[in-house]
């Protein structure tokens, strides 16, 4: 008895073992078959989509492609959505409605919704959950329920080089300059200038860069190596490995 309780339990394992690998490959072949390129662009027929771009399956809620322009060798993770007018189906003219530079990165679960126009420069950066919108709840009569009262919609631009941190906000009428620090869960709205970091709710700079003092007040960490400015992907990748293996 005991001889084929081991035996039993020896199967078990190996089936579970062999079932759990089974799943992570169909999943790894799910996730590379979903996802959405120029060259596999799937039920998506976006205004443009660049080489080099991809959308992580699963996507989030995507309307309104047909007026979204999505630059080169963009990122965009996985339940990311992708809006352009309050519905699908409408008509919104001849421009682009919402338009990513080349190189933008969208952290999983960030929305972008806009109802209006929203402009987000190349090689911006967002964090996880970040909600970039065009459009707020209006609250002018106190009488009516604020989802039933028509909403107010302003165009948000996000410069180059911006770094938007985990669950920030970007609120209509936003214009934020370039490489701007927007801290994680910050809510912005307003104008924000070139090269300063911005925190809070709402957001305000905290720190700013001067031409011949360098960022005030000063940074308390050590600057980061600088990358060459010839390295290549592929050499960049393989030293993120080669991190991974000495960490």
């Amino acid at each position: 008895m005991p001889r084929n309780g081991n035996t039993f339990s020896f199967l078990a394992r190996w089936w579970r073992s062999a079932l759990s690998r089974a799943v992570h490959r169909g999943w790894r072949w799910v996730r590379e078959t979903g996802a959405v390129t120029a060259e596999r662009p799937g039920p998506l027929r976006f205004r443009r989509i660049g080489p080099g771009t991809r959308l992580a399956f699963p996507q989030g809620t995507v309307f309104g492609e047909a007026w979204i322009e999505l630059g080169d060798h963009c990122v965009i993770g996985e339940q990311v959505t992708l809006t352009a007018g309050m519905m699908p189906g409408l008509d919104l003219g001849a421009e682009p409605i919402l338009t990513l530079g080349d190189g933008v990165v969208l952290g999983r679960g960030s929305h972008v919704i806009a109802d209006t126009r929203v402009v987000i420069g190349s090689d911006t950066y967002c964090g996880p959950h970040v909600y970039i919108t065009s459009t707020n709840h209006s609250y002018d009569d106190p009488h009516q329920p604020i989802g039933r009262q028509w909403p107010r919609t302003a165009p948000v631009e996000i410069g180059p080089g911006c770094w938007l941190g985990t669950g920030a906000v970007v609120l209509p009428g936003a214009r934020l300059g370039r490489n701007v620090v927007v801290a994680a869960g910050a809510v912005v709205r307003g104008e924000v200038p070139d090269r300063c970091v911005v925190a809070g709710a709402p957001a305000r700079v905290v720190r700013r860069w001067d031409p011949v003092d360098g960022w005030q007040p000063p940074l308390r960490t050590p600057p980061p190596v600088p990358l060459p400015d010839d390295i290549t992907p592929e050499q960049l990748l393989a030293l993120t490995e080669l991190e991974k293996g000495g960490g």
